[in-house]
């Protein structure tokens, strides 16, 4: 069964439907091409009905006002089938993706606010690269859709890289973010059901470094290129203005062009190309080399790394004295492209691409249908390229010469210079055209969605939790405390369980403990209570969710602020009257004590000595036998109003039930609360409240017995205002 729905997610760079600005940076190069791309034939497909690529808003005067948007249709003639989702998220300046990583909780949140006004999940979440696999990883768990990823480069791999150039590791980690990068990219290999790649050597290789690296989840699907975009010289000309664009450069126009179409970045080995062309006489007297290297008004406006390749070819073209044979236009159109390809065949060229290492090289199958042979790098994609076109040379990327030698003999016989872009012209048609593509693409997921169709079938949790997580569509949620509320009278529980099984998906229903995720779930089974929607465990410290039971990964960032859990634990171990938990009770954002009620100094002494020390800290006292201490953001009731906004219902969408002391924070405010005749002491202090309700019946019974003193499911509460996305 093919997915119907498919929702698409890329974070960074500039995504619009049209003149995309491939090389205006380092985050608008080739993935955005294919992205966009990809959408577009998805949405021509007729098994798929509908395409979202969600991305960034972008608000900012020093781009154009496209990415601004909230929806774009990526085909005019259906322009609900395929379109561009901009959703804001951190500041409304343009950011690199290195400056993105702090913000992408909030794109979580956003998503499933989106999904909420659709009224409809996907079938299928498709990320690409490491950040929107981070957010691809939590939607993927929050709502029990499976997650299909492709990492388009990965940061292991860069980072080698680097360092291997002498690059050291601290500027690297400043400038990439790389731990935080990798981290994610593992958690993405751990979770997604499939992983796709370009290239034998990508997904055997370079996925090879993961330790969560999957191989029987990856797949093999080489990217599709327009061919109604790229054809040879006769089929469309080229504007005398792009002729000149590059021939303003040339003492000698009419020679063969060796053209190289990139972004300016290191692992790119512009530099090696024109050491190559500046060593070889022969090369020299043969042709000129063109290099398209993103767009400049001023190299010194430009970011460190691309300053300093450009800087670099400047000082080769110099120390060659090349000038008159080498061309390096500042600016292009995005249109030029293609005519940028055919003016080199034109002139019986070749594109070269010595890149240090090229996942896949979409410019070489744009090279090789505009009939245009190749001379590129041996690592990675030119090697499928070059083996299913059979079009042109590969080399190593470090030797000079070789570079220098094949670019000579592509270039030096003409009878195998026209057979190698008769070669590239029918193999790019046979092997990468973007329908072919799709169907392979398509084919795989449906192969995952029947896979994990009967893993579901096999998964106890799973059938406890059948289909996606219906949080999203939910219009009302009962929390409840689990110990001496929602367990401690069988009778009352089953009536309880049964109301909620009666309501359907419009009723979420969540618990929040102090236990641990572990012995949540013992106890609820022992009961035989269904796995909720939603476990808020030890004492709100984490949220769990879907299937996998996964953390909130977006809660677990939000509260690490300000939190030194052993400096807590070295404070307290001298405060008498605390005797620290088993290790089992322990958790990352919790330690838990028993208490000594005689012997422990009163709670505020207890702030002040955390205080005195410079560490923050909530104290959470219940039963007058407990002492939990967490990050000042975590609670019970911090966890629901985390949860309101996340699916975008207001607080009084939330009957909320305890009876202890660590409940307290969660029944007050715009809740509707619930306190079970059985209570502890020190909830009597929060009777009279307008919205706390003293139920007279115990345990369930009690909850019960709120649910209907709040006539909480027989009148729908309406949901909060929803941000509404302007018409295509």
């Amino acid at each position: 069964m093919n997915p119907s729905y498919i929702l698409m997610l890329n974070v960074h760079g500039l995504i619009r439907s049209h003149d995309l600005e491939l090389g205006r940076d380092a985050d608008t190069g080739g993935q955005s091409l294919y992205v966009v791309e990809l959408a577009r034939a998805l949405g021509r497909n007729p098994a798929v009905d509908r395409v979202d690529l969600l991305t960034r808003l972008v608000d900012d005067p020093q781009v154009s006002p496209d990415y601004a948007r909230s929806l774009e249709p990526l085909d005019a003639a259906n322009p609900n089938k395929a379109r561009i989702v901009r959703l804001p998220f951190g500041p409304q300046r343009y950011l690199r993706k290195e400056s993105l990583w702090n913000h992408l909780d909030q794109m979580v949140d956003r998503t499933v606010n989106y999904l909420r006004q659709q009224g409809r999940l996907p079938d299928v979440i498709h990320s690409h690269y490491a950040d929107a696999g981070y957010v691809g990883t939590q939607l993927s768990q929050l709502l029990g859709i499976p997650l299909v990823h492709t990492g388009h480069s990965l940061g292991r791999c860069k980072r080698q890289r680097l360092l291997a150039h002498g690059r050291k590791a601290q500027a690297l980690e400043r400038q990439f973010n790389f731990n935080r990068r990798i981290a994610a990219e593992e958690e993405v290999l751990a979770h997604a059901r499939l992983v796709i790649t370009s290239t034998p050597q990508e997904s055997t290789e370079q996925y090879g470094l993961y330790e969560n690296h999957q191989p029987s989840r990856a797949v093999v699907i080489p990217p599709g290129t327009d061919t109604s975009r790229f054809a040879p010289p006769g089929k469309a000309p080229v504007a005398p203005r792009v002729t000149a664009m590059i021939d303003r450069f040339f003492e000698a126009p009419r020679k063969p062009l060796i053209l190289a179409i990139c972004r300016p970045e290191v692992r790119k080995n512009l530099r090696r190309l024109v050491t190559a062309f500046g060593e070889s006489p022969r090369l020299r007297e043969l042709a000129n080399l063109a290099i398209v290297a993103g767009q400049r008004e001023d190299i010194r406006s430009l970011d460190e790394d691309q300053a300093k390749v450009l800087t670099e070819l400047l000082l080769e073209v110099d120390r060659h004295d090349l000038w008159g044979s080498v061309a390096l236009p500042k600016q292009h159109l995005p249109e030029d492209i293609p005519q940028l390809y055919r003016l080199a065949a034109q002139r019986r060229g070749v594109f070269a691409n010595p890149a240090l290492t090229e996942p896949f090289g979409l410019t070489l199958i744009e090279a090789a249908a505009s009939g245009l042979p190749i001379v590129a790098t041996a690592d990675g994609g030119p090697r499928d390229i070059v083996a299913n076109c059979d079009n042109g040379l590969l080399v190593d990327p470090l030797d000079t010469a070789a570079i220098a030698g094949a670019l000579e003999a592509v270039l030096s016989n003409p009878r195998d210079w026209a057979r190698r872009a008769r070669r590239g012209i029918t193999g790019v048609a046979r092997n990468y055209t973007w329908d072919a593509h799709v169907g392979k693409h398509l084919k795989a997921v449906a192969r995952m969605l029947r896979r994990q169709r009967k893993q579901v079938r096999r998964d106890l949790v799973a059938i406890l939790h059948p289909g996606p997580n219906p949080l999203p569509f939910v219009e009302r949620m009962l929390i409840s405390d689990i110990d001496n509320t929602l367990i401690g009278d069988k009778a009352g529980l089953a009536q309880l369980l049964e109301n909620l099984r009666e309501r359907g998906r419009e009723l979420g229903f969540g618990i929040a403990t102090g236990r641990t995720i572990e012995s949540t779930l013992a106890i609820l089974k022992q009961w035989r209570v269904p796995v909720p929607d939603v476990l808020i465990t030890a004492v709100g410290s984490e949220i769990h969710y879907g299937r996998g039971l996964s953390r909130d990964a977006g809660w677990s960032n939000h509260i690490r602020h300000l939190w030194r859990r052993d400096a807590v634990a070295r404070v307290l171990e001298e405060i008498p009257g605390l005797t620290l938990q088993p290790a089992m009770n322990q958790r990352e954002f919790k330690l838990s004590y028993n208490v000594d009620p005689q012997a422990m100094p009163p709670l505020r002494s207890l702030h002040a000595t955390l205080r005195g020390h410079g560490l923050h800290a909530k104290l959470i006292y219940s039963h007058e036998a407990y002492l939990d201490v967490l990050p000042v953001r975590a609670s019970k009731g911090h966890a629901v109003r985390y949860l309101a906004y996340k699916w975008g219902l207001p607080l009084r969408a939330f009957l909320v039930a305890g009876d202890s002391g660590n409940d307290e924070e969660m029944l007050l405010g715009d809740t509707l609360g619930v306190v079970v005749a059985n209570h502890s002491p020190e909830l009597a202090s929060l009777r009279g409240h307008e919205q706390i309700y003293f139920a007279q019946a115990s345990h369930a019974a009690g909850i019960l017995e709120g649910m209907a003193h709040y006539r909480f499911l027989a009148v729908p509460r309406a949901r909060s205002e929803p941000v509404l996305l302007e018409q295509a």
